[in-house]
């Protein structure tokens, strides 16, 4: 009896062992599924008239908002860098690599900022909470990353002077005059819109996906 029992309990946990990697094996499908929608959305950007037209607007973050909301912020970070990466293989960089880096570390901060605070309460209400934090964090970090070091940095990798750079928001708004005013009048507006409309987007599809990959993934 003691060896049947034994024999029992050792396949159980085999059964146990092999839906836990079927399980994983389904969440790395995902996220690499979602790494690939999300460079598919990438490809679909333009530009908008807040911004210069080296600052395209696109809706990229919504899988990777989607996946850290999901399944975590990891699964999110998973996501950026598959898009980011699929980008630099597929097309190459146009920015000395300094747009890429720049969209990374954006990317990192949006999409883990709104899945720390959604895993700590998990309601309709912690999600728009944490939506409308993460958009106004990622907007206001990217004022100082582009002002203290990724402008000064594709200038100096891409060699096209600053001034160059200005004169180029000048041109859509007459107020940027200097690096700082291009950080007011144009980074951060053009995060706010880019950030809101993504949150907005990810909301209005996550309640009625979320219910049908639970079981996807979960069964």
């Amino acid at each position: 009896m003691n060896n049947t029992t034994s024999t029992t309990g050792t396949s159980t946990k085999a059964a146990a062992s092999q839906s836990g990697n079927i399980s994983t094996v389904k969440k790395l499908v995902f996220i690499a599924i979602l790494g690939a929608v999300s460079f598919l959305l990438f490809l679909f950007n333009f530009p908008i008239p807040l911004a210069p037209s080296f600052m395209k607007f696109d809706l990229a973050e919504i899988p990777a908002l989607f996946a850290g909301f999901f399944m975590g912020p990891i699964a999110g970070f998973c996501v950026i860098a598959i898009r980011v990466l699929l980008k630099i293989v597929i097309q190459g960089s146009d920015t000395a690599f300094v747009g890429e880096l720049s969209n990374l570390i954006g990317s990192f901060v949006f999409v883990g900022t709104a899945a720390l605070i959604y895993k700590m309460n998990r309601t309709k209400k912690g999600a728009v909470i944490a939506s409308i934090i993460a958009t106004l964090a990622v907007s206001i970090f990217y004022v100082f990353l582009n002002l203290y070091v990724m402008f000064p940095l594709y200038s100096r990798l891409y060699g096209m002077p600053l001034d160059a750079i200005i004169s180029m928001g000048t041109a859509i708004n007459p107020r940027i005059v200097s690096l700082p005013t291009m950080m007011l009048f144009s980074v951060l507006p053009f995060n706010l819109v880019k950030h809101a409309v993504t949150d907005l987007v990810t909301f209005l599809i996550y309640k009625r996906a979320g219910s049908a990959l639970r079981k996807l993934l979960y069964s």
